[in-house]
């Protein structure tokens, strides 16, 4: 058998084409067969959500609603004493929609390195955002780890909450850098994941528009049921003089 991996694939099967023969290929192929080549088992056993296509529309469509939610965070943070039990709900809100978008960057990360040839052809972000990356991660941890361990702990004096307020200054620092590197993208991953129609190259990325939505909702909603049975123990910090200040 020949070990050549170019092939075309047909309704009764497979015909084997090497480069040599691209004359043949042009004028001898029936109607209906397609192009087929072995790299693509790579793509197709990512099929379910797109591909690499599909890792990028979904860090893409996490990434907005991420940009909303901490928006609205940023906005707690101007008064909050006042909305210190709507900043610690949004915070725990976070959780779910936060690891989603770190699973998908680092299922990237982990194919791109692992020499898989769709990540490899859409090539690494650029050298500072690679060495951003890490930081944004850990940063991201931080603040939300240290928020959680404010809550479970409460008001009593502890190092979580010189360790919240360092952890977000930093996570602030690397997370502008990073919005502004990216936010320019969004409109075009969003919008076309949601369009109708799209050409056949785009078929295989947006047939996994299903899951990619699925896996998003499942985070708003994991992040939304941990804030439910969670904000209560807001109510200690929320009983302290001063406690937001």
């Amino acid at each position: 058998m020949r070990e050549e991996s170019q092939y075309y694939r047909g309704p009764a099967g497979y015909r084997y084409a090497d480069d040599e023969e691209y004359w043949y290929r042009e004028r001898h192929v029936p109607a209906g067969w397609e192009y087929w080549d072995d790299e693509d088992t790579d793509t197709r056993a990512d099929s379910a959500t797109g591909g690499a296509g599909g890792n990028e529309r979904l860090t893409g469509l996490t990434g907005m609603v991420l940009l909303v939610l901490f928006a609205a965070e940023g906005f707690t943070i101007l008064a909050v004493r006042q909305m210190l039990t709507l900043h610690f709900f949004l915070g725990m809100l976070l959780i779910g929609p936060v690891l989603l978008k770190l699973c998908s960057t680092i299922y990237r990360f982990t194919k791109y390195y692992a020499g898989d040839a769709e990540y490899r052809r859409n090539g690494p972000p650029a050298l500072p955002l690679r060495v951003l990356g890490p930081l944004v991660i850990l940063t991201s941890l931080a603040v939300i780890g240290t928020g959680v361990m404010l809550a479970l702990t409460g008001p009593d004096p502890s190092i979580w909450l010189l360790a919240h307020k360092a952890a977000f200054v930093l996570w602030f620092g690397a997370m502008t850098i990073h919005v502004l590197a990216y936010v320019w993208r969004l409109p075009r991953l969003v919008g076309s994941d949601l369009a109708r129609r799209a050409g056949s190259r785009a078929d295989q990325v947006l047939g996994g528009r299903a899951v990619r939505w699925l896996l998003l909702t499942a985070a708003l909603l994991t992040g939304l049921l941990l804030a439910v049975i969670t904000v209560h123990l807001a109510g200690p910090w929320t009983a302290v003089p001063g406690s937001g200040r």
